[in-house]
């Protein structure tokens, strides 16, 4: 096992009072492979700005101005984040939302597609399970 020392001790990261660190899981889960830079973009000042339920309320304009986003582009983003499962969004507010686990959802490799274990499974026991 690697032994594992800060490298900037005196920048030690604290939980800000606002709750704006980003989870693990968006690697870990493969969440990252599902979506394009423009919805990481997106994604990342969402994380930032949201409060600790993951909500905020930006104007298309406003988030188009911080992250330079074209209107068509921030809309495109958008919507692959919310097929990810990783964003709920009416006209204005924003919700993050809670990354499911590698046992939720796991991607098929022949397709593409996101399968809950249970239809991996079925998929599997021919439908028996």
């Amino acid at each position: 096992m690697m032994h594992k020392q800060l490298l900037a001790p005196e920048r030690l990261r604290q939980l800000p009072r606002q709750f704006s660190w980003i989870d693990q899981q968006l690697v870990r889960g493969g969440h990252l492979d599902r979506c394009d830079p423009p919805a990481w973009a997106l994604y990342l000042f969402l994380v930032t700005v949201a409060d600790a339920q993951g909500l905020s309320y930006y104007s298309d304009a406003a988030v188009s101005r911080w992250i330079k986003l074209e209107q068509a582009a921030l809309v495109a983003a958008r919507a692959q984040l919310i097929e990810a499962g990783l964003l709920a969004y009416r006209k204005p507010l924003y919700q993050l939302l809670a990354l499911p686990s590698r046992e939720q959802t796991l991607p098929t490799h022949r397709s593409g597609q996101v399968r809950s274990v249970g239809e991996l499974l079925r998929q599997l026991t021919g439908g028996a399970a």
